[in-house]
């Protein structure tokens, strides 16, 4: 099956960057309070559903994987960059890493109690959505809970420059209604929305949608 475009450029454009990001975000979560109840929450929910695995898909540098560990979480990182993969294994040696893609996860139905795609969306084209979506339904057990953020708006950004290289790659800013509708398309009910202002060099406001998988009646 040939690769969709989009999966080659982020790709390209996230090995170019991974070391110099993640060294310029290594201590991002420490300043973001609010970022930080969310996956404090997040994580709070999923020990409350009994535990089990979660995986933090689009994980880069594997910042955000540790910081789940630190809450109690078997959590672990996928994403599709190996530079990325390459940094977060020697980051964090005791944690779990593998490349893989959202579309096409090598992992059985119902295996995760949690996903955690932290920014990470913000690369697939808006139509192509409903393909990762239905991942997350597929892999998701009953009872589990989703945790996605993103950059609030309706836009395609072109970006040239990134973490100190050239790059070209695209990101799509979106509107929390549109993603809990996508929620709602693939049997989510949306558990708690969080919107807040841009901080230090972000141009958009944020979003944290959390939803839960319900349990069959």
């Amino acid at each position: 099956m040939t690769e969709a475009a989009d999966l080659r450029t982020t790709r390209t454009a996230y090995d170019t960057v991974a070391t110099d990001y993640a060294e310029i975000l290594r201590t991002e979560l420490d300043e973001k309070p609010l970022d930080r109840a969310m996956l404090g929450s997040f994580a709070e929910l999923v020990r409350g559903a009994g535990g089990g695995p979660v995986a933090d898909l689009g994980c880069g540098p594997g910042r955000v994987t540790a910081h789940l560990r630190s809450l109690g979480v078997d959590a672990f990182g996928i994403d599709l960059s190996p530079a990325m993969i390459e940094v977060a294994r020697g980051r964090y040696p005791g944690l779990r890493f593998d490349e893989g893609s959202m579309t096409a996860l090598d992992l059985a139905d119902h295996a995760l109690t949690g996903i955690v795609a932290w920014y990470s969306i913000i690369h697939t084209p808006p139509e192509s959505l409903p393909t990762i979506f239905a991942e997350f339904g597929r892999v998701l057990t009953p009872g589990g809970y989703l945790l996605l953020a993103f950059q609030v708006g309706d836009e395609r950004v072109h970006l040239r420059q990134g973490y100190g290289h050239e790059i070209s790659l695209d990101a799509y800013r979106l509107a929390p209604d549109r993603i809990a509708d996508l929620f709602a398309r693939f049997g989510f009910v949306e558990h708690a929305r969080l919107v807040r202002e841009p901080e230090r060099w972000e141009k958009t406001p944020q979003a944290y949608l959390m939803a839960r998988k319900p349990r069959p009646e």
